[in-house]
């Protein structure tokens, strides 16, 4: 049982549905799209202690900085749990897939998803474009800009980017500071429920869209926060886009 919407995927990837007994409502509206199919087949929970108890698993995934109050209870109970750390790099990635396989009793499974990552990684060093493009993180939201030693950091420099905000630390951006820093690309966070969000309003300014017409590029904000092998995967499609975007600009 995963009571973290990261923890979601690993348990989705490394075990069969049958298996699961739930994971987050999260998973529904956010994460990995790929594993929205069997995220619908699940059932759900909120994160509660008394979810849990009632479900009586054998193991529950938390995070280490989520679900505090339900984490302190469940211990208290002596239930079976592991905090799961977070992940910004793929050596964490490594880590944390082969801690969780190996509670699970999944190793082999553990290893098959750890060797497609690093393939995927590999093919990534001869396909990414050169020189670096120049992308952005930015959906609208002020204080929603990944800089470094995030997982969206990563993804992006695998892919063949360069993060334009990841050496800057301002509090919040505004349109003004997203053209001043000049991005390639403008890159969209967006969960894939596809439901409206306030922030897509400044995301949608005039001035965006004429000056970012083809060059702005959507992303899986589930994805791109958690530190599961599919994230090289997805470092490969961002890199296809990036490819295209500038060979569009060059027309």
């Amino acid at each position: 049982m995963s009571l973290n919407v990261c923890n979601d995927q690993l348990l989705m990837l490394l075990l069969p549905p049958e298996r699961i007994v739930s994971i987050t409502w999260l998973s529904r509206s956010e994460g990995d799209p790929d594993l929205l199919s069997i995220a619908q087949s699940l059932p759900i929970n909120h994160g509660s202690a008394e979810e849990v108890l009632a479900a009586r698993p054998d193991l529950v995934l938390a995070g280490r900085f989520t679900t505090a109050a339900t984490r302190a209870l469940l211990k208290r109970a002596g239930v079976a749990m592991i905090e799961v750390d977070a992940a910004s790099d793929w050596e964490g990635i490594r880590r944390i897939t082969r801690e969780v396989a190996a509670h699970l009793g999944q190793a082999q499974r553990g290893e098959q998803l750890i060797a497609a990552m690093d393939a995927d990684l590999a093919a990534l060093a001869q396909e990414r474009p050169f020189p670096p493009v120049r992308a952005m993180g930015w959906s609208g939201a002020a204080e929603d800009v990944p800089s470094g030693d995030t997982l969206f950091d990563t993804i992006l420099q695998a892919a063949g980017g360069i993060n334009v905000a990841a050496a800057y630390s301002w509090r919040g951006y505004d349109v003004e500071q997203v053209l001043r820093l000049e991005p390639e690309v403008l890159m969209r966070g967006s969960a894939y429920s596809g439901k409206p969000a306030l922030r897509d309003v400044t995301a949608m300014h005039p001035v965006l869209r004429q000056r970012y017409a083809g060059r702005t590029l959507t992303y899986p904000e589930g994805v791109y926060g958690c530190g599961t092998p599919s994230a090289a995967r997805w470092a490969r499609e961002l890199s296809r886009s990036l490819r295209d975007v500038r060979a569009g600009a060059s027309q």
